[in-house]
């Protein structure tokens, strides 16, 4: 890149940030300077023409400048590294984004959210050029219509990078990627930039809990909620007082917790979290199966939801008696076994019950769905008997998390092109076998060509239709009550006792 180009682009991005009000007129030149300093450059040309292109396009040509100059390695981690660096140099300071929040949250607390998502997009926390990427459609199930993702916008380690990471020296700050001190951090091989991100400290049951959204977007507007101290999950009482009093101060968005243990719960079980969002579920969507009456509780309507996993939904008008019943409900599930159905709290002192729940207002009411949760193992199940099995693999191994129990399959990017190969083959009469992208699912291919005929035109069609299927047996895998007659039964026979 000549220097006049590097001008340029340096320009066109200097624009941008003013057009999303990251910076104001008179900081141009002082945020002109702070890119060339970043990029090494001893030589700036006023004038001309800024160079036309998306956010994305401008970071890219700044980065592979910064590669040809030998001032950032070329595999995508140390790419994403700089480049984080250089929009970090244009986002404002917390404090600025913390009153511009809560100055439009006292006009309405949407109106927050629109403003800080988009913020969050803007300053490039949140990819979107990358989110594009992702592959989405909606499945019909006997469960009503889930939403399948096949996940594209976060990058795979480059080999180069995972062995440049284990040859970097450790450290231990931040703990996780969820603690508060990531806000501004420059991010090493093995822990991701976060100069862009900004936070918006929240009071969540009378506790100092943090605001912010993911940067992969899973679903419209997905955040996250973190607890200012580095502790781990605990789904007790208190969880369900948090997750009623944020959908009370944001009644646009639903809240929810993963599970507490191994295996049913997510993926950073060290620090206290929560997901949420302005987003509508197939299980939000699905209906109750039956009623239940909990003694005591009159006000508050439940029963057990048409869905794949066991789920009791509770719905009232008063926050303190749906935390009561709640409480009561997982106290009750931590302690139980019922051999008959496969279900044991505790193995050589190993605890296994636990429960998923998900907090949202029904007009000026409040819900509570809370999905019962076992992890338990054996030497059949190894990866969990309410988990999914052997079979399913093919499409989903990886653990059914809060996002999953909802109704959204969270796919691996193997499948973009494992599906893509595996149509063919199935059009084409290929052998499903010999080619390692289809030999996985060969076993499943050659059962769906026994009830359906493949074409060009409507393979792929099929095959997404077909993932829905399969994700929906997954959620059956996941549920520790089967939607069965004999499952049903022992899941009565749990509410009864409460």
């Amino acid at each position: 890149m000549t220097s006049q180009e590097l001008s340029r682009t340096i320009d066109a991005l200097a624009d941008y940030a003013l057009e999303k009000k990251l910076i104001a007129p008179e900081d141009r030149t002082w945020a002109v300077n702070r890119l060339l300093a970043a990029l090494k450059a001893d030589e700036y040309t006023e004038g001309g023409q800024p160079v036309s292109a998306p956010l994305a396009d401008l970071l890219d040509r700044l980065t592979g400048h910064a590669v040809e100059q030998g001032l950032c390695g070329e595999d995508i981690t140390s790419r994403d590294l700089f480049d984080t660096g250089l929009m970090g140099l244009l986002t404002p300071r917390p404090s600025r984004i913390i009153g511009e929040f809560r100055a439009r949250y006292a006009l309405s607390p949407e109106e927050a959210t629109d403003w800080y998502y988009a913020f969050s997009q803007d300053v490039n926390y949140i990819r979107r050029d990358r989110i594009a990427r992702d592959r989405k459609w909606v499945a019909p199930t006997e469960y009503g219509d889930l939403d399948i993702t096949i996940n594209l916008s976060k990058p795979e380690k480059d080999p180069r990078a995972i062995a440049a990471a284990k040859k970097a020296p450790q450290s231990g700050y931040p703990k996780c990627q969820l603690c508060r001190e990531n806000e501004g951090y420059a991010g090493r091989l093995n822990h991701p930039a976060r100069q862009n991100l900004r936070l918006i400290p929240v009071t969540i049951d009378e506790q100092d809990w943090f605001f912010q959204y993911s940067p992969y977007v899973y679903y419209n507007e997905h955040c996250i909620l973190l607890g200012r101290e580095h502790i781990p999950m605990k789904i007790d009482r208190s969880t369900f007082r948090k997750e009623l009093d944020f959908v009370t101060q944001f009644p646009h968005y639903f809240v929810g917790s993963n599970a507490d243990l191994p295996i049913v719960g997510g993926s950073i079980l060290s620090h206290d979290h929560f997901q949420g969002g302005r987003y509508t579920f197939a299980m939000e969507r699905a209906p109750l199966e039956e009623e239940l009456a909990f003694p005591g509780f009159p006000a508050i309507r439940a029963g057990i939801v048409r869905w794949p996993m066991s789920v009791i939904r509770l719905t009232g008008a008063d926050r303190d008696r749906l935390v009561e019943l709640a409480d009561r409900i997982l106290t009750a599930w931590r302690g139980y076994t019922d051999e008959a159905a496969g279900i044991f709290a505790e193995t050589d002192g190993e605890p296994h019950n636990t429960i998923t729940p998900i907090a949202r207002r029904r007009g000026m009411d409040y819900e509570l769905d809370l999905v019962l949760r076992n992890n338990l193992t054996t030497p059949e199940y190894p990866l969990g008997v309410f988990h999914p099995h052997q079979e399913l693999h093919h499409i989903k191994k990886e653990n059914i998390g809060l996002i999953e129990v909802m109704g959204l399959a969270v796919l691996p990017a193997r499948l973009k092109e494992e599906l893509a190969a595996l149509a063919e083959a199935l059009v084409s009469g290929g052998d499903l076998r010999a080619d390692e992208r289809t030999a996985k699912h060969a076993d499943w291919a050659e059962e769906l060509k026994t009830r359906r005929c493949f074409t060009q035109e409507n393979a792929m069609a099929i095959l997404q239709e077909e993932v829905g299927r399969v994700f929906a047996q997954v959620l059956e895998h996941a549920g520790v009550y089967k939607c069965t007659p004999e499952g049903r039964a022992a899941f009565r026979r749990f509410a009864a006792g409460i």
